[in-house]
């Protein structure tokens, strides 16, 4: 194998890869990296088995005389002389070409070994066996949703920070992602609270119904890395063991959660009969105020609403007790009380895109329902405390 290629995109596509490679492993091939090069480009593959990726840096036709500019225009190999595979160590071979100082890399193999080549510096791998690395799915005629990748980043966004992360029930550590008469949605909860949000999407492909799917959080986000381009068209596909998304450069897998979504549609109410209205950043900032007096064993806000006006309290023991106050727009059994976990209701401010937030609940048992946005609502169960 030989193959010239442009610097930064060689160690673009290493450090997307890395993303899944263990830097431990009980089985040392799959702290390696494939490298296959063909007519068409270089391909870099990698796994740890519970979430894989194919990265292709295709052919970009450079001539002789191109600027630097040309050729990151063009794409990232500069020519293929001899198709090849390689199976190297993943991390060192992103450390050395992101610490080459040359615009150009040669990849090349001979007997046992790579070699990575930039001017006068070079390093040369061990290699490991083709046949030891585990095969990596690859797109085909299957049904997609396509989705505009910007949208999709945000979409994820919205929703996995609800996602459960301590032991407890399997299926919470993911998010369960749906497609449902145009609409892609994203449900996650860690059973205290819940985050789902939905965006138009288009059906491609097959036209049977796609099954609802736990994708684990840690593929999700790995989703949103390898998408450059936010106006990208990007394809999704929900499988019977795995989800898969495809990007103009990358094609990434992971395996499905199997387990039981709690049955989110029971949690979200119907009808309200409190609901307010308030400046998102004022509340945001009233609630780190009052939450700063809160301790470990007892970290609970009540908001108190009266009128167009709501108070804010927080106590602890050994601490002492705080207290704020701004303006609401009110609609109600006046007054009406609720308390919350202040860390909760500070993390989904922060992806509240409106300048204002929509408030209702029912009693100061029954869950709290914000609206952060157009078709992403956000449910935090209350906490009952004397303050």
């Amino acid at each position: 194998m030989k193959v010239v290629c442009d610097r930064e995109k060689l160690r673009e596509g290493l450090a997307v890869v890395n993303n899944v490679v263990p830097s431990k492993s009980p089985k040392p091939v799959l702290e390696n990296v494939c490298l296959v090069a063909t007519v068409d480009g270089l391909e870099i593959l990698g796994t740890d088995l519970e979430c894989s990726v194919r990265y292709r840096i295709p052919v970009g036709g450079a001539s002789e005389g191109d600027t630097k500019d040309d050729k990151a225009l063009r794409g990232g190999v500069l020519r293929v002389e001899e198709p090849g595979v390689a199976v190297v160590p993943a991390r060192v071979a992103l450390d050395f070409v992101r610490d080459l100082s040359a615009d150009e890399v040669v990849v090349s193999t001979h007997d046992n070994a790579c070699t990575i080549q930039g001017g006068e510096d070079r390093c040369e791998l061990v290699t490991v066996d083709r046949d030891e690395f585990p095969v990596i799915a690859s797109f085909g005629d299957q049904a997609t949703v396509a989705v505009q990748g910007g949208a999709f980043t945000r979409l994820v966004q919205r929703t996995a920070f609800a996602a459960a992360r301590e032991a407890g029930r399997y299926a919470m550590h993911g998010i369960l992602t749906e497609y449902d008469d145009g609409q892609l949605r994203l449900v996650a909860t860690d059973g205290r609270r819940l985050a789902m949000s939905s965006i138009p999407a288009d059906r491609r492909g097959p036209t049977e119904r796609s099954r609802p799917a736990i994708v684990p959080t840690k593929g999700m986000l790995l989703f949103c890395r390898v998408i450059s381009d936010p106006l990208e068209q990007v394809q999704l596909h929900l499988g019977e063991n795995q989800v898969g998304l495809k990007t103009r450069n990358a094609e990434i897998f992971a395996r499905l959660i199997d387990g039981e979504f709690p049955k989110y549609s029971a949690v979200i109410p119907r009808e309200t009969g409190n609901y307010l209205e308030a400046d998102a950043d004022t509340l945001t900032r009233k609630l780190r105020l009052v939450a700063n007096v809160t301790g470990v064993e007892a970290r609970a806000v009540k908001l108190k609403i009266d009128k167009g006006e709501m108070n804010l309290f927080g106590q602890s023991v050994g601490r002492g007790e705080a207290r704020a106050q701004m303006e609401v727009e009110f609609k109600g059994s006046s007054p009406a009380e609720i308390a919350f976990n202040p860390d909760y209701l500070i993390e989904g401010l922060k992806n509240c895109e409106g300048a204002t937030v929509k408030l209702e609940f029912n009693e100061r048992t029954s869950p709290g329902k914000f609206t952060l946005a157009e078709n992403y609502v956000y449910i935090v169960m209350p906490i009952t405390v004397d303050v």
